[in-house]
């Protein structure tokens, strides 16, 4: 069975993706208003690669302003969880299972999601924030570092993602990605997953992977899944 389970926190861990797109829509719509559907494009991106492909040059200087909205924006935000969510967790921790967080959200960030869900922090065995690794998604780093902060290996790892960035990751770290239809459809994740699933309802697996690789870096071997 897989010995870690990695997950990345909004539109995986937390429904949030509707609420950022009305925040970064407002932003967009001030900014780039010769750009419609600008708050689409970004969706997976970090921070500062969306002030490095948006907010540079003259817009440089408004990128402490857009900061400090988005930080009083995180700090009202709802931190409600993926249905199933709950229920998965406690599937995985009665079969010995480590999990994980893998975000590329900030520390400032965190202190918000705790402040509205201080249970998070012993649900997870670990939280790994962007100030944790120096490589953003869809560099593989993020969750090579959280395999070896839980002392397994990536061949032993499921990846849990809904940005393209984000299941590019995991893919490049060799672990098996699951990725979640919360922020693209199945058809658009398919290509960068070995499995697409809408929530966590009655989702849970085994696995017993032979070989590892491919020509796309999927994780090949027999997954059978179980849905009670």
């Amino acid at each position: 069975m897989f010995r870690a389970a990695l997950f990345d926190l909004d539109g995986v861990v937390f429904d949030t993706e509707p609420q950022y797109s009305v925040f970064w829509g407002s932003q967009c719509r001030l900014y780039h208003p010769e750009h419609p559907g600008l708050e689409h494009e970004i969706k997976g991106s970090t921070l500062d690669q969306i002030f490095d492909r948006w907010w540079s040059g003259p817009l440089e200087a408004e990128r402490e302003t857009v900061m400090q909205r988005l930080n009083d924006f995180e700090a009202q935000m709802h931190y409600d969880y993926i249905e199933g969510l709950q229920d998965f967790l406690a599937v995985l921790r009665t079969q010995g299972v480590r999990t994980a967080i893998v975000t590329s959200s900030n520390r400032q960030k965190m202190d918000s999601v705790y402040r509205s869900r201080p249970e998070l922090r012993l649900v997870f065995d670990e939280i790994l924030t962007s100030e944790d690794f120096t490589e953003s998604k869809p560099s593989p780093q993020c969750y090579l570092r959280a395999a070896q902060r839980l002392g397994v290996a990536p061949e032993d790892c499921v990846v849990f993602e809904d940005s393209f960035n984000g299941l590019r990751s995991g893919r490049a770290a060799g672990m098996y990605v699951v990725g979640l239809a919360t922020t693209n459809t199945r058809e658009a994740i398919a290509p960068l997953s070995d499995i697409q699933i809408d929530n966590y309802n009655n989702f849970n697996f085994w696995s017993e992977r032979e070989v590892k690789g491919g020509s796309e870096g999927g994780v090949k071997g027999t997954i059978l899944l179980l849905f009670p």
